[in-house]
């Protein structure tokens, strides 16, 4: 039985992998086919990243008080309806409002399913998991920009969405099908890390009690090295979102491409990132956390600037993108690990929540941003401005402190 609650989970994080990558391809089709300029699309993601972020500290109090399990079904649920609604869009403004319940919903999915799935396995078999969890969800982003394209231009930009619903169903067959917990089980997750199988209302776990889902005392003003590492994430976001959000609009606007050509462009960035998640550590172990941290946000702000100023083929931009999640995947990695060490246990479920909802909210600041800049001085200011983010989390991240890296190995994010 155990076997589908870890089928259900991997089917959902699919879904939810695949939906956060293969609608920006498609977003040129959206604007021409709801008529509205390219840079206006931006709405879509930004409502999207922003009601995610949202909605995701919720997670841990819905898991408390009804139990991971029924969250998640709930809310693979929800965003499965969510994707046939977006699908039956009639204008931009339907679009955005149906992506902000399908953001909302994906907000909760994720840290409801990691509890609900580390509620069925003890502490000892979880390191297990991974072989069974990271190709399936790691490959499912990858695919994403590929099979977005790839949709937009055979098919319609509306199956982007569609391809969600027998997934969504599958995930939900199997999820139902498996044996459910009693409230208050796996429930301890503070709606991020997925920590434990008791009940999630004790103190410090991260649940409902105490002064709310967060410490602000302990997390934040008390750990100066988490606020600079959040903010160094949450402005590293706002690059790489808002780059590929202007990017594959620019290829296919102003290079007259199609969607699936710019779908193969941007392809290699997500192998880059998966690449990056098995450097990190050799990287960070022979030059420093901070020396890795300057270099990934620095190489990745030049890496934009050419993309914004030269005219390269297409493979070289294929090896630029690879080149921008390889060295943005190590720098955002490095940044997580070193602000996590000197969170305490107590308040960790809390503060990865945090830290990941910022994350979101930067991403969506961040397409905003860009979406302006093209707007009002076109595709190439758009990504300038990506690569402005990147520099200003290169400020931020100076003030981090030093701390060694262990075999602790965060996973990549953007």
């Amino acid at each position: 039985m155990r076997g589908r609650v870890l089928a259900a989970y991997v089917t959902a994080m699919c879904v939810s992998g695949l939906d956060a990558t293969i609608v920006n391809p498609a977003l040129f089709a959206v604007a021409a086919d709801l008529g509205v300029p390219p840079a206006a699309a931006n709405a879509v993601e930004s409502a999207f990243l922003a009601s995610l972020a949202i909605a995701m500290p919720v997670a841990g109090w819905l898991c408390d008080r009804y139990g991971a399990s029924r969250v998640f079904l709930a809310a693979l649920a929800a965003f499965t309806a969510a994707s046939g609604l977006c699908a039956l869009s009639w204008d931009l403004g339907s679009l955005v409002c149906f992506r902000v319940l399908q953001g909302a919903a994906g907000g909760v999915l994720t840290p409801a399913g990691m509890a609900m799935l580390f509620a069925a396995y003890a502490p000892e078999e979880r390191m297990r998991l991974s072989r069974h969890i990271v190709v399936p969800t790691a490959l499912a982003p990858a695919l994403g920009p590929v099979l977005g394209g790839l949709l937009a231009d055979t098919l319609s930009w509306r199956w982007a969405f569609l391809v969600n619903l027998p997934l969504g169903a599958a995930a939900l067959l199997t999820g139902a099908a498996a044996p459910r917990p009693a409230p208050g089980t796996g429930g301890g997750t503070g709606g991020g890390t997925g920590g434990g199988t008791g009940g999630g209302r004790s103190k410090g776990t991260g649940g409902s009690t105490g002064g709310g889902w967060l410490d602000v005392r302990d997390v934040l003003l008390a750990d100066r090295g988490f606020l600079r590492g959040a903010a160094t994430a949450t402005l590293s976001a706002a690059g790489l979102l808002g780059m590929l959000f202007a990017f594959p609009l620019m290829y296919q606007d102003a290079l007259a491409a199609t969607a699936t050509d710019a779908g193969l462009v941007v392809f290699p960035e997500a192998l880059g990132l998966m690449a990056a998640g098995f450097l990190v550590d050799r990287a960070c172990a022979r030059w420093g956390e901070r020396r890795v941290v300057a270099a990934g946000l620095l190489g990745g702000a030049a890496l934009f600037a050419f993309l914004a100023l030269a005219e390269p083929g297409p493979w070289t931009l294929r090896a630029v993108m690879f080149a921008v999640g390889l060295v943005l995947g190590q720098a955002v990695t490095a940044v997580q690990v070193s602000a996590f060490t000197t969170v305490g246990p107590q308040v960790m479920g809390r503060a990865m929540t945090l830290f990941q909802s910022l994350r979101m909210l930067g991403g969506g600041l961040g397409v905003g941003v860009c979406a302006a800049a093209a707007a009002l001085a076109g595709y190439r200011a758009a990504l300038l401005a990506a690569a402005a983010f990147l520099l200003a989390a290169c400020g931020t991240a100076a003030l981090l402190r030093p701390a060694a890296v262990t075999a602790r190995k965060a996973e990549p994010t953007g």
